[in-house]
């Protein structure tokens, strides 16, 4: 199945710019398996590309069957260099991934699930945890 990923949105693309180089790649297939995921779920329909808090922002629009899923990267004196998946610390969605994968991956508490530049990004379990946001109101 091939997948139209759309281009990114101008204020998305600013955004991405501002990534620290070494995760610009990882975050592109971040996005890629976002859409991906939701091109292969009739019942998610489309997915709105925006920034929240100046970050690169995914929801579901129609409907909304899912909540909302951010990419940052950072490069800070106190986080050092890193990036991230992230979704509403309102959810059960860390909670869930951490029961199925345990110390498999690094969280920021119940908000997200984060990486350092020498990590390589596990497939499998990243979709999964991307499609159980996109379904999330669902139940």
């Amino acid at each position: 199945m091939t997948i139209d990923i759309p281009d990114m949105p101008k204020e998305v693309a600013a955004a991405f710019a501002r990534i620290p180089a070494p995760f610009m790649e990882p975050v592109l297939l971040l996005r890629r398996w976002i859409f991906a995921e939701a091109a292969a779920r009739p019942e998610v329909g489309e997915i709105v590309e925006t920034l929240k808090w100046g970050e690169m922002s995914y929801l579901t629009q129609s409907p909304r069957s899912g909540t909302t899923i951010r990419i940052a990267a950072w490069d800070r004196p106190d986080k050092g260099l890193g990036f991230g998946l992230f979704v509403p610390c309102q959810t059960t969605l860390i909670a869930q991934f951490k029961e199925l994968h345990g110390n498999a991956f690094r969280f920021d508490k119940n908000r997200g699930i984060v990486f350092a530049r020498e990590e390589e990004l596990r497939e499998a379990p990243l979709r999964h945890f991307i499609a159980l946001a996109h379904t999330y109101h669902l139940g």
